[in-house]
């Protein structure tokens, strides 16, 4: 039977956060620090998601706000950090935001990971910037104990994360799919030996590698484990609920992934 995510209890607000910090990763991406409101970034756990207004008080265009799943957050500094793939012209615009500058935010919104109390070996299954709330994950799970092993894909060795980005205590084995580190192939080449090891498995990227991962599942898993958690990419963009443009079939009817998710069990999403 399929788990039940509950929405954790989190604060959601508005407010106006400043650039600490904004350098480069993964080849075509970038990681954004910038301040939130006091006491806020403890409530932030892996998974949970800012939508960020991509442009100064002055304008009105883009209208639209920009999800990003947190990477990372500093308690002591109260600054938590975004990983931007710059897709468009709004994410252009938040990765081109220098130290000094001020952006409006949104958050904290939608669900989060669970690691469940008995669960001591993590899987964790990850394409592109799908890297980030994962990152964030292991390094709650590897200050617990747990042992965590992390897979990332990528199209080329330029856009995988430094091993360095990941707690010491991780193992990290990356594939990319022109051969240049790692495995040559897709990141879900990788999973099926572990799967008998993992008690759950947490995966975030692509809804086809996402896809690909279920069908190794499924075809690997012993009896119903392992329970395998996934972090849906798609806009939402209001981040409430309101303008449904984020949903997602389910085995009890559509849900909207900035409230009922962004984090579902794989087996209650309808997978076509």
């Amino acid at each position: 039977m399929a788990a039940i995510l509950q929405r954790a209890a989190a604060p959601v607000r508005e407010w106006v956060g400043t650039v600490t910090d904004n350098r480069p990763i993964m080849g075509d991406s970038w990681l954004v620090t910038f301040t939130a409101p006091d006491g806020f970034v403890g409530h932030i756990k892996p998974g949970h998601f800012v939508n960020v207004l991509p442009r100064g008080p002055l304008s009105f265009d883009p209208i639209l706000r920009r999800p990003y799943s947190v990477y990372g957050v500093d308690a002591e500094r109260n600054t938590m950090t975004l990983l931007i793939r710059p897709y468009g012209r709004g994410g252009q615009w938040i990765v081109e935001q220098q130290p000094g500058a001020q952006m409006n935010i949104l958050g904290i919104l939608g669900n989060h990971y669970e690691i469940a109390p008995r669960s001591t070996h993590l899987l964790m299954v990850a394409g592109g910037v799908g890297a980030a709330p994962l990152r964030m994950l292991s390094q709650q799970a590897t200050a617990a104990g747990k042992n965590v092993t992390y897979l990332l894909g990528a199209r080329t060795a330029d856009q995988l994360l430094e091993a360095s980005e990941l707690p010491n205590a991780v193992e990290y084995v990356i594939a990319t799919e022109d051969g240049t580190a790692g495995h040559q192939g897709f990141v879900t080449d990788m999973v099926a030996p572990y799967l008998q090891w993992a008690d759950q498995v947490f995966t975030c990227g692509p809804t086809p590698m996402m896809a690909a991962l279920r069908n190794v599942v499924m075809h690997n898993r012993f009896g119903k484990g392992p329970q395998v958690q996934i972090s849906v990419e798609r806009t939402m963009a209001c981040g409430v609920g309101a303008c449904l443009g984020c949903v997602v079939e389910t085995r009890k009817g559509m849900k909207a992934s900035c409230i009922d998710g962004p984090v579902f069990d794989m087996e209650s999403v309808v997978w076509q």
